[in-house]
């Protein structure tokens, strides 16, 4: 048995709506063990999470927050409580994220491409080389992200 593809708990790790039955059902065997309680706690919350993220418009999140809150009161755990007060923390983030359906994903991924060269540089000497990989690591993402519709067919019809 490969541990981390077949093994039960690493299924608390997909998304509910995302295994099959026989994952759900392998899933609710290993969940309803007393061994795993905290691990059935925290999977919920995390669905109770998914399910907010996925609302549609505002009173459908605030309703999933009451669900998620709820999750997280059951749970009683630090880890839970701690990922309750960062929601509540981004609250008003998370409303305009539902209402504009807008991120800053790009920024972020930018910013990590460019921790990666710093670490991978480990200290460039010459700031003109370290803004150079910068600028050609930014291009070919942006080149790749423009080719990859029309290379996959994602909006052709089928």
């Amino acid at each position: 048995m490969n541990f981390l593809r077949d093994h039960p708990v690493m299924a608390s790790l997909r998304a509910g709506d995302r295994l099959t039955d026989a994952g759900l059902h392998r899933l609710e065997q290993v969940l309803d063990d007393e061994d795993y309680e905290q691990v059935a706690a925290a999977w919920a919350v995390k669905e109770r999470l998914r399910a907010l993220l996925a609302a549609r418009d505002i009173p459908a999140v605030q309703n999933a927050r009451i669900d998620f809150e709820m999750a997280v009161a059951a749970a009683d755990m630090a880890e839970t409580d701690k990922l309750a007060a960062t929601v509540a923390k981004w609250w008003t983030e998370i409303k305009v994220f539902v209402r504009a359906h807008v991120t800053n994903a790009r920024t972020e991924s930018a910013n990590t491409g460019i921790k990666q060269i710093k670490r991978t540089g480990r200290g460039f000497r010459n700031q003109k080389n370290y803004q150079s990989r910068i600028l050609g690591t930014s291009v070919r993402q942006t080149r790749r992200r423009r080719r990859i519709p029309h290379q996959q067919g994602l909006h052709a019809q089928r």
